[in-house]
């Protein structure tokens, strides 16, 4: 028999994903397979249009929006079977989209974490923004994608369908192994959203287990379902996270000197919007620094209980600066990044 999965779903006034992403979700023709959905306070149909049309899907319900991190924390009392998906709302799958995952898991036991292949719901022969064939980082805590790098996408032509190693996988979907959870923790909740995969992958390479992607599975990913790329929100949790991410995960060896690096350049970046009248985007950059301030003794002690290995020792990372590579050498693709990696 199967290894069962049971797929996670956060959702927040997602009525309109829901009726359009469901059925395909449901039709996956891979079994056993279960469907928790995690509500957060939604103030449409959502709860209704679930209960009325897909009884066997079990929902817990929240008073309030505790947000992606958290609300994915709260289903792991519930999972009994030994993989776990967090899905999105806003992603449409493809039928044998969750068999393809759990294979790559079956061949790989120390694979604690594998994504599928993520193409542009609206542009579907490109790769998607939150993950595409797999997440990377540079030696400055920046991430990218294979497919991805900053806000060009790559069409996809079949560059990266080789399963392999990253450092991140993006929480958009993925399969995750539940003992691999109990053992090292879920989500940072402060997070609220965004980086929080990010940190969990980089746990767990810490703790010796691999982060894959199974491009085989495919799944086309509509993006800013809940919060728009350029809403002032969305941008101060990406850069106070970041930072945050970096302060918990980072070889004392290498912390200061790139949490140093990072400021530097967000400073850098927070200008270039002042100059182009982008106003509210710098002001979310700045807040996000004096909210990582604020953040610092809570998430230094944070750091004691993580074992530590040097950066360099884990997959998907690039040692050079990919702001370098991408603005002033213009390599905007990830095939052309000098890497262990060969497209």
């Amino acid at each position: 028999m199967s290894a069962g999965v049971t797929i996670v779903i956060v959702n927040w006034n997602g009525e309109k994903y829901l009726r359009e992403f469901l059925p395909p979700i449901m039709d996956t023709n891979y079994k056993p397979f279960y469907v928790l959905l995690i509500d957060n306070n939604s103030s449409d149909n959502s709860i209704a249009f679930v209960e009325s049309n897909y009884p066997q899907i079990k929902i817990l319900k929240n008073t309030t929006n505790v947000g992606f991190a958290a609300g994915n924390n709260l289903a792991i009392p519930h999972i009994t079977t030994p993989y776990v998906v967090l899905l999105n709302t806003d992603v449409f799958v493809s039928p044998n989209w969750l068999g393809e995952l759990v294979a790559v898991a079956e061949a790989n036991p120390l694979a604690a974490v594998i994504q599928p292949k993520i193409l542009a719901y609206h542009q579907p022969t490109y790769f998607e923004y939150a993950g595409a064939s797999g997440g990377w980082i540079d030696k400055w805590g920046y991430p990218f994608c294979r497919g991805r790098i900053f806000d060009t996408l790559e069409e996809d032509k079949g560059q990266y369908d080789k399963p392999d190693s990253i450092f991140w996988a993006s929480g958009a979907c993925m399969l995750i192994r539940t003992e691999v959870i109990h053992k090292i923790g879920l989500f940072e909740p402060y997070f609220f959203a965004h980086w929080e995969e990010i940190d969990f992958c980089w746990r767990a390479q810490n703790y010796g287990y691999k982060i894959m992607v199974a491009p085989q599975s495919i799944v086309w990913h509509i993006g800013g379902g809940t919060l728009a790329k350029t809403n002032p929100r969305k941008i101060f949790l990406n850069f106070r996270n970041s930072l945050l991410c970096l302060l918990k995960n980072l070889p004392t060896q290498e912390l200061f000197v790139k949490i140093a690096m990072r400021l530097i350049l967000d400073y850098i970046v927070a200008l270039k919007n002042l100059c182009s009248g982008r106003t509210q985007e710098t002001r979310s950059i700045l807040y996000a620094h004096y909210a990582f301030l604020k953040c610092l003794p809570l998430f230094w002690k944070k750091r004691k209980h993580l074992p530590q290995k040097r950066l360099k020792t884990l997959a998907g990372v690039y040692h050079g600066s990919i702001v370098w590579q991408y603005f002033i050498k213009r390599k905007t693709k990830f095939y052309q990044l000098k890497t262990d990696y060969k497209a």
